[in-house]
C-alpha cells in the first residue's frame, strides 16, 4: 500500500517514504530525510533534516527530531538523527542532531520516549530503553539496553547509563549509573540492584546473587574502587554479566554514583 500523507503535510521532494507509511495534518519532513514502511508520523511533527526512522516507528503529536544540535561549536556539518525499528516518541518530544564528535544522535529499537522527553546532540540510546515523561538529556548521554528511566529526570552531559538499570522519577544524574542497579533522588544515590527488572527479564537465581555480592563489595563495603576491583578478582564467579559490572565501574570516566 502506497503512503498515506495528509494534504496539509509538508515533504520535502528528496524525502525518501516507504509504503505503509501514515503522515498526519501539518506534519513537515524535511531534507535527507528516510521513513521506513509502516512509520506513522503524528499530525504537526516535523523532521527538520537528515532523519532516519527505521520500520514501525511511531510518532505522537509535535515531536521535533533532527533540529540543529544545540552546540556553539556546530558549523553547520551534516549530522543526523536515527531511531530504530519500532520505537515510539510520543507527543512534543525533541531529539537533536549529532555534532562532529559523533555526527549522529541514535535511538534503538523498540523503545519508548514518552511525553516531553529531550534527547541532546550525540546521545546514543540502547534497544528496549524506556524514558518517561519530562526526563532531559544533555548532550553526548548514553543509555544502554533495557534501562528506564523515570519521569522529570535530569541527565548530565556524557553521563552513562548502564543495561537494565532503573532511575527514579525527578532525578539528578551527574555520574554514571552501573548496569542492573536501583537509583533515585536529588542528590542521586544507589538503592541496590534492580532484582525485579532482572528478575522479569528471566536472569538465573545464581547470577542475581552474584551480583548483589557485586554490588555490596563495591558500594557497601570501605574498599575503594581500586581495592574493590582488586578484591572481586579473588572473590567472585566472573559470570557475563558480573564482568560487565565490575568493567563498567572500573572504566567509568565520570565516576559512578554512590
Amino acid at each position: 500500500m502506497s503512503a498515506r500523507i495528509h494534504p496539509t503535510a509538508i515533504v520535502h521532494p528528496d524525502a525518501a517514504i516507504g509504503s505503509e507509511v501514515e503522515v498526519g495534518p501539518y506534519a513537515i519532513v524535511g531534507e535527507g530525510c528516510t521513513i521506513g514502511d509502516g512509520c506513522r508520523i503524528g499530525a504537526r511533527s516535523t523532521l527538520e533534516r537528515f532523519v532516519t526512522l527505521g520500520p514501525g516507528v511511531q510518532l505522537g503529536i509535535g515531536v521535533v527530531l533532527g533540529g540543529d544540535p544545540q552546540d556553539t561549536k556546530f558549523k553547520g556539518e551534516r549530522t543526523t538523527v536515527e531511531i530504530g525499528e519500532g520505537t515510539i516518541i510520543r507527543d512534543y518530544s525533541t531529539i537533536n542532531r549529532g555534532t562532529t564528535q559523533s555526527f549522529k544522535t541514535t535511538v534503538g529499537r523498540h523503545c519508548f520516549l514518552m511525553t516531553y522527553v529531550h534527547l541532546g546532540h550525540d546521545c546514543h540510546v540502547g534497544d528496549h530503553v524506556v524514558v518517561a515523561n519530562g526526563t532531559q538529556f544533555a548532550g553526548h548521554v548514553t543509555v544502554e539496553e533495557r534501562a528506564i528511566i523515570s519521569g522529570l529526570t535530569a541527565v548530565h552531559q556524557f553521563v552513562k547509563i548502564g543495561k537494565f538499570s532503573f532511575i527514579g522519577g525527578c532525578s539528578r544524574v551527574p555520574k554514571d549509573i552501573p548496569p542492573f542497579i536501583k537509583a533515585v533522588g536529588n542528590p542521586i544515590k544507589l538503592y541496590g540492584l534492580n532484582t525485579v527488572g532482572l528478575q522479569r527479564n528471566g536472569f538465573a537465581e545464581e547470577v542475581v546473587r552474584e551480583l548483589k555480592r557485586a554490588y555490596r563489595l563495591f558500594f557497601r563495603s570501605e574498599l575503594n574502587v581500586s581495592q574493590a576491583l582488586a578484591k572481586a578478582e579473588q572473590e567472585l564467579h566472573m559470570t557475563g554479566e558480573v564482568k560487565e559490572f565490575v568493567d563498567f565501574v572500573a572504566n567509568s570516566s565520570r565516576g559512578v554514583v554512590i
